[in-house]
């Protein structure tokens, strides 16, 4: 018991100092194996609030080190899911099951079962751990397989009940910092999720940055609504927007918010050298063109609606920080820059082009851009003028 006492302090360390769930599975098999368990697999598994997938495991093998098994949302994920032993615990309404193996012919068709007696295990267990709270992020799976011919002793899964609790915890302290990050960061982008981790949470908190900015407006989407169900029409948008926001991020940008049919990114800009910020962010609007080409292309052939694209490039200073109500905050950037893009956006089909910069955006990237003329911004008092890409 004092051996089994050390590990389940091990295991509270780890959860207040790791990230990582193979440090913790891969030390918890190794202490397990030098307190006599034979251990030839030890997994742990766990759902994800994320939009790519719906859970994943990871397992480390006394022979060949971990392997690590990612379900997504699509068919293939569930179909995975539910020939996993934890869908069948789940359907039973079990926390606990155990397999002797090879497995009798009442055992489920759980495809783990075979591979585990191929492997040469003898035992199999699997515990589930619950998470408190009514989220998607529910709980953990936690299993061991052993080739020893006894298989578990009675003693050794009293042993692993009583760890389960310090295994759960920290399954859940790094499960939900996992989901902290990586959600916050789908919703606001990577910049800004670590600007707000970082404590910049508070309303007015914020700081003004020199940018280039890249705004982006689907044309004649508010037709689509009229002639098609929503369902479709959310589907095509986002197509638009991966095509679009994919180069913004390649490129460095920072998209800080879809605004129905429309998309709002900056290039932060080095301190003395926004001409390098500007040139990222126009190989990213041509690059963004090119993509968005390419799904009309492909809409075209199958008779489906195709939506262009006017994008606005322009560059200044913003505020970048948090604006809203006490209670419901918006990172964003904000400033005349930002309102200058967006009027100008509104010249697009008077110019008959599809990207425009403005003139400081321009002074940074001389080249291939023609002035298209000067245009009175509505709310602001100097008349602008506007250049156009070439068609």
């Amino acid at each position: 018991m004092p051996h089994l006492q050390e590990l389940i302090d091990w295991i509270i360390a780890e959860g207040l100092s790791t990230d990582t769930i193979e440090t913790v599975l891969q030390g918890v098999a190794e202490r397990l194996t030098d307190l006599g368990y034979p251990i030839i697999r030890a997994s742990i598994a766990m759902p994800s609030i994320d939009p790519l997938q719906r859970g994943s495991s990871v397992a480390w093998y006394r022979s060949s080190g971990f392997m690590t098994e990612v379900q997504g949302h699509d068919e293939a994920g569930q179909e995975l899911f539910q020939r996993s032993p934890v869908a069948y615990l789940l359907t039973n309404n079990l926390d606990y099951a155990r397999w002797k193996l090879p497995p009798g012919p009442d055992a489920p068709p759980i495809r783990l079962l075979t591979e585990l007696t191929e492997l040469g295990a003898t035992d199999y267990l699997m515990k589930l751990a619950r998470f408190p709270g009514d989220t998607a992020l529910a709980g953990a799976s936690f299993s061991l397989a052993v080739d020893n011919p006894e298989g578990f002793s009675d003693h050794q899964i009293a042993e692993l009940r009583r760890l389960m609790p310090a295994l759960t915890l920290t399954c859940c302290r790094i499960a939900t910092t996992r989901v902290a990050t990586e959600v916050l960061a789908i919703y606001t982008g990577a910049g800004t999720s670590d600007r707000i981790l970082s404590g910049h949470i508070r309303r007015g908190d914020g700081t003004a940055i020199y940018a280039a900015i890249l705004l982006a407006d689907l044309k004649s989407f508010t037709s689509l609504n009229e002639k098609h169900q929503p369902e479709r029409i959310v589907a095509w948008l986002n197509e638009h927007f991966e095509a679009i926001g994919a180069p913004v991020e390649q490129e460095g940008g920072e998209i800080l918010k879809f605004m129905g049919d429309s998309l709002l990114a900056i290039f932060p800009a080095d301190i003395g050298d926004p001409a390098e910020a500007c040139q990222r962010a126009l190989s990213a609007a041509r690059a963004a063109m090119e993509a968005n080409a390419e799904v009309n292309r492909r809409r075209a052939e199958t008779g489906e609606p195709q939506l262009l694209v006017d994008i606005v490039l322009h560059v200044g200073e913003v505020f970048y920080g948090n604006v809203g109500a006490a209670r419901r905050l918006d990172f964003t950037a904000i400033g005349r820059a930002v309102n200058e893009a967006a009027r100008m956006e509104k010249f697009a089909d008077v110019i008959g082009r599809n990207l425009l910069a403005s003139a400081d955006f321009v002074s940074r990237v001389p080249g291939r851009f023609e002035e298209a003329g000067t245009f009175s911004l509505k709310g602001v008092a100097r008349p602008a003028a506007i250049y156009a890409w070439p068609d």
